[in-house]
């Protein structure tokens, strides 16, 4: 008995001093009608059972490489240190694209084409270091005839790997120049009064057009205060007209548009219990430019 007492205690131990492996976080523009995302997670259970796999979205628009790019912005900061991401959004699978994974200075982890996927996570978080998957040693065994899975036989068993310990950052392949392909688009910036920026993304379900621009751009605007905004698709003027700045959606009436500051304290615009972007056919990415002045 005292020896059975004994074992349990041993075990009780060990588990309390094992090692939390860190989290992995999936994105891809698979959706999940087929089994394509459900492959991936049985390649890292495989590597390790141990591992806990989340979801960051699986419905990416098609190959939109923008918008893969901004919901890892939009996601990251709130996972700890160590997390790896999964994104792939990879137009280019099976040819010479780089694939890599990229450590940030704050310590996150992001396996994906080097692609412009990872054009906000660089510059918001820094760039620590550059690694290219040595697809002889990271790759699922059985897979080298497979052309166009990357994001199972590459990618999702990489980041088991890594997150799992059985390979080091160091062991994923050689350094790589501390840069990434970049997707060039508009910044918030402020000129002669007026405050320009793009949409980079929608609030899906309720339509609202979230903005690059911080509200520490809009210090001159307060709160009650008209403004002017234009949303021009590259040269097309889309939408022009005036709008309150308001707090909260139920300062205007039902059916009204107004500007606000959305979870990340970006200016965004909305209607009321209906759907700015479907009203006005906007759309979102670099070639998406929004002005405001008084």
């Amino acid at each position: 008995m005292k020896k059975l007492s004994f074992l349990v205690f041993i075990f009780i131990v060990s588990c309390n001093n094992r090692k939390e492996l860190p989290p992995i976080v999936l994105q891809t523009d698979f959706g999940l009608k087929d089994g394509a995302v459900a492959a991936m997670k049985g390649v890292i259970i495989t590597v390790d059972p141990n591992l806990k796999i989340y979801d960051l979205s699986h419905e990416i628009p098609a190959y939109d490489t923008w918008e893969a790019a901004y919901r890892l912005f939009q996601t990251a900061e709130y996972w700890p240190a160590g997390t790896v991401f999964v994104s792939v959004v990879d137009p280019g699978v099976g040819t010479d694209r780089k694939s890599i994974v990229l450590k940030t200075k704050s310590g996150h982890y992001f396996v994906t084409p080097d692609n412009g996927t990872l054009t906000l996570i660089s510059e918001h978080f820094g760039i620590e270091e550059v690694r290219e998957i040595d697809e002889a040693i990271n790759r699922r065994q059985s897979s080298v005839s497979s052309y166009t899975f990357h994001g199972r036989d590459v990618y999702a068993y990489t980041a088991a790997r890594l997150a799992s310990g059985v390979i080091t950052f160091t062991q994923v392949g050689k350094r790589l120049p501390d840069s990434v392909i970049m997707i060039p688009y508009q910044k918030a910036a402020i000129k002669n009064d007026t405050i320009r920026g793009m949409v980079p993304i929608l609030d899906i379900q309720y339509g609202n057009v979230w903005t690059n621009i911080p509200d520490s751009l809009m210090k001159s605007f307060k709160y009650g205060d008209s403004l002017f905004c234009s949303i021009n698709n590259e040269s097309r003027l889309v939408f022009s007209g005036r709008i309150p700045l308001v707090k909260t959606f139920g300062e205007v009436p039902k059916g009204n548009a107004m500007g606000y500051f959305n979870s990340l304290m970006q200016f965004s615009i909305a209607i009321n219990q209906g759907n700015f972007a479907d009203s006005f056919h906007i759309g979102t990415g670099p070639e998406w430019i929004i002005s405001c002045w008084k």
